[in-house]
């Protein structure tokens, strides 16, 4: 985009490049309610949950805390002949992500259960019959074109669900309304990349005051602007005054200057902490650095307190398989501190 100014003094010339560029556009995660799907066979979770399984990639801690969170459920583990290890992980996984998980169960001819799998929460939707559930198909499904999702047996999926306030159906992860945060961090960072490809020192005004400057002379320059500004998320504009009463003929005025008025770093330091929070989970037992020259104090008592604090809770959403089936399908260990130490 250019722009010519006509005063009385003479002719003035302006151009400017770029356009701004929206930032927060990221609105997967609304809270939307739980309704029948079109064909009346299943319920909308109230949250988008591919949403949610993206989110899990949008920075360096979000992703890594429920990955973290999982692994603390499976650490004291203690793997029976119903449930393995990598299965119990993985409904820890959509537990922490989701705030469900969908244990299957798998029967002999006599009808004893044999063993308990796993089915992925990120397709699993709630029935009117609370002990039915469908798994919606993938398009590459041989059996899409004829339904769009596969019916198990009454009572041969179970779930496990955060409880929700709003609604019984589904259970929505305890980490919802920290989103936020996950999305600022994510946001940030790509802001920040983005000054970098369109280079530091880019993003000003050049003011130039000099009246015998030819528009030949000016379109030259116009060039030089246009060839050096990248991508980015700034306009660069070029202004020429042929009268003024400013001593300097040529002067650049910085718009996007990274060490006065850039708060990257503000930013990422608050959102690490909200994160931390929203998750309660201890900074040292994540790789985060220490903000002061003591560290983070002695991690072993750290790891005790989340242990009781945090582990045991959610060790208890497993353990609920027990009274559900009738039989000890899950069992944990009590840690050793004494070993670790």
């Amino acid at each position: 985009m250019s722009e010519t100014l006509e005063t009385k003094s003479g002719r003035s010339l302006a151009f400017s490049f770029g356009d701004p560029e929206p930032v927060l556009s990221n609105r997967l995660t609304d809270y939307l309610g739980v309704f029948l799907d079109i064909g009346g066979a299943y319920y909308r979770p109230p949250v988008d949950l591919t949403g949610l399984a993206d989110l899990m990639n949008a920075n360096a801690y979000h992703g890594p805390i429920l990955h973290f969170k999982a692994n603390m459920v499976a650490k004291w583990f203690v793997r029976r002949p119903l449930l393995d290890t990598v299965s119990l992980r993985r409904l820890a996984l959509d537990y922490a992500v989701f705030g469900n998980a969908y244990p299957q169960l798998f029967f002999n001819r006599l009808g004893k259960l044999v063993r308990i799998g796993w089915q992925p929460a990120i397709s699993m939707r709630a029935t009117k019959d609370p002990a039915v559930f469908v798994k919606l198909r993938s398009t590459a499904d041989p059996g899409y074109a004829t339904q769009n999702y596969l019916e198990f047996r009454p009572g041969e999926v179970l779930q496990l669900k955060e409880y929700d306030v709003k609604q019984g159906i589904y259970g929505v992860p305890q980490y919802l309304g920290g989103i936020q945060s996950v999305l600022l961090s994510e946001d940030s960072t790509l802001f920040r990349r983005k000054f970098f490809l369109n280079g530091a020192h880019m993003g000003y005004i050049l003011v130039t005051t000099d009246a015998g400057l030819d528009p030949e002379t000016a379109e030259q320059i116009e060039k030089k602007v246009r060839e050096s500004k990248g991508p980015g998320n700034f306009r660069s504009l070029y202004l020429n005054i042929p009268r003024s009463s400013n001593k300097e003929p040529v002067q650049v005025i910085p718009v996007g200057q990274f060490g006065s008025k850039d708060e990257y770093q503000a930013i990422k330091d608050v959102t690490q902490e909200e994160m931390l929070i929203m998750h309660r989970c201890y900074p040292g037992l994540v790789p985060a650095l220490p903000a002061n020259v003591g560290g983070f104090g002695d991690l072993e008592k750290s790891m005790r307190v989340y242990y009781e604090m945090e582990v045991t809770a959610m060790q208890q959403v497993f353990l609920a398989l027990n009274e559900m089936l009738g039989v000890p399908a899950v069992q944990f260990r009590e840690p050793d501190w004494k070993q670790a130490a």
